[in-house]
């Protein structure tokens, strides 16, 4: 495993263009885009004011920056750097931007969620959409990019809008049996639009592309309900992640729940592999990875390496008591994720927050638990295979696939991570910092297989 040179960073905005070509990254004001294989700046951006959101266009070409504080977006050509658009919202203001699938439109959301105007680049027409519902997941779009969904809130009641994107025309328009709907998502296959509602009632409904109500799921009632929902990449299943500290399964056929994944603190099964992270003495004969010295002003380094070791079973894990009296208390299934191949699941229970759970989706059961030094921040699947990067802030990068897992030593704190789509590489991204971790397959899955003998 090789890293790069630690480059400047902002707002841990560090992005890799859909077509793996590009990384794209801010530091205040200014964009950079630099070439994946080489790291040689290719284009220099300066904008009117520190960027706080960065998109790059479906097919690459462009890139959007948007000033919320300002109310402005400004777009950036790869091919013609001299050309350039600004897009000001004036007193609407601005809180939300992002592309349409084509990559030639652009949608902004207007302070107080009054509109989303639709602005093309081709014709530089601008459209308008009313009543916008301000929740966490209010559009989403279908993988083939010919359907645009969005949530609505008016006359004190939840609408979901089908829209088409080649001509913005309004598809089907149906009310919602929702309290506060919260978020929406298409499956990955575009036939089918989950509904959630509000953390107060457990709701899922799943509804067709023609505004049909397929099924309804509610698991219990008078308690705190849903906290994340992920669809498997083969659309087939459905995850629902709840307060209670469980995930449910609901399956493509009849929406049904086909199981349901307790995260008990204790682990008693001797069939789970329960993986906890542990200090070890540095070692000699690492010289061959060099690593930048550390950045001014930054935290000290740890002054000693770690490593993963197999727990006999009863594995008792850390837990975290939470403020129940608070809103948005540390409970439940706040983190769940899909591998690319649906094989596998990894969860992150708030309330043991130094634990990531892996689920064979398969056979439906526990597969491995790792439980680190400190609470986990982030976890990602690779693109092309089951393997899993987890960080937790600090100096080190923890992989885990099938054969085992591994602990390795990074430049600088973690804080996120983004893969590149070819799974080669990734992006790790501190404070004010990022650099590149370039990896060796076969190296990293033979090490870990070393480290840990591996387990089926």
């Amino acid at each position: 495993m090789n890293f790069s040179e630690v480059f400047k960073l902002s707002s841990l905005l560090c992005k890799f263009s859909p077509d793996g070509k590009y990384l794209a990254s801010c530091v205040q004001y200014r964009l950079v885009v630099r070439d994946v294989n080489t790291l040689q700046i290719l284009q220099l951006y300066t904008c009117l004011d520190q960027i706080q959101h960065i998109e790059w266009s479906a097919d690459s070409l462009f890139i959007l920056c948007a000033m919320y504080k300002r109310g402005l977006v400004q777009v950036w050509s790869l091919e013609q750097p001299e050309w350039h658009c600004k897009i000001d919202e004036g007193s609407a203001g601005l809180v939300a931007s992002c592309w349409s699938p084509d990559g030639r439109h652009i949608l902004n959301t207007t302070e107080f969620h009054l509109r989303i105007t639709v602005w093309s680049l081709c014709t530089k027409s601008v459209s308008y959409i009313k009543y916008p519902k301000a929740c966490l997941q209010g559009i989403t779009f279908t993988r083939d990019g010919r359907y645009m969904a969005l949530a609505e809130r008016r006359d004190c009641k939840d609408y979901v809008s089908i829209f088409v994107c080649s001509d913005w025309q309004l598809l089907r328009h149906f009310d919602t049996d929702t309290q506060d709907l919260t978020g929406i998502e298409w499956a990955p296959n575009g036939c089918v639009l989950a509904v959630w509602d509000t953390c107060l009632e457990y709701k899922i409904l799943l509804y067709s592309l023609d505004g049909r109500l397929l099924s309804t799921y509610s698991a219990y009632e008078w308690s705190l309900g849903i906290k994340s929902v992920a669809w498997s990449p083969s659309s087939q299943f459905l995850a629902v992640g709840s307060y209670d500290g469980k995930v449910r399964i609901l399956n493509h056929v009849t929406w049904k729940m086909i199981t349901e994944f307790g995260h008990p603190a204790a682990i008693n099964d001797p069939k789970i592999v329960v993986y906890k992270e542990a200090e070890k003495s540095p070692q000699l004969g690492l010289g061959c990875l060099s690593f930048p010295p550390p950045r001014a002003g930054a935290g000290p380094l740890p002054s000693s390496e770690s490593k993963y070791e197999i727990a006999s079973v009863p594995v008792s894990l850390q837990t975290l008591k939470p403020v129940t009296d608070r809103a948005n208390p540390k409970i439940g299934i706040g983190m769940l994720a899909f591998s690319p191949d649906s094989y596998f699941l990894a969860t992150r229970n708030d309330n043991i927050p130094n634990a990531v759970w892996v689920w064979d989706i398969q056979k439906l059961r526990l597969f491995a638990v790792l439980e680190q030094l400190s609470p986990v921040r982030a976890f990602q699947w690779d693109p092309q295979q089951p393997r899993l990067a987890i960080c937790t802030g600090g100096s080190r990068l923890y992989l885990w696939s099938p054969a085992g897992c591994m602990s390795v030593q990074v430049p600088g704190e973690v804080l996120s991570l983004c893969w590149h789509l070819s799974g080669d590489s990734m992006a790790l991204l501190s404070k004010d910092h990022f650099c590149l971790c370039f990896l060796e397959t076969e190296a990293v899955v033979g090490t870990a297989c070393r480290q840990l003998g591996g387990h089926t």
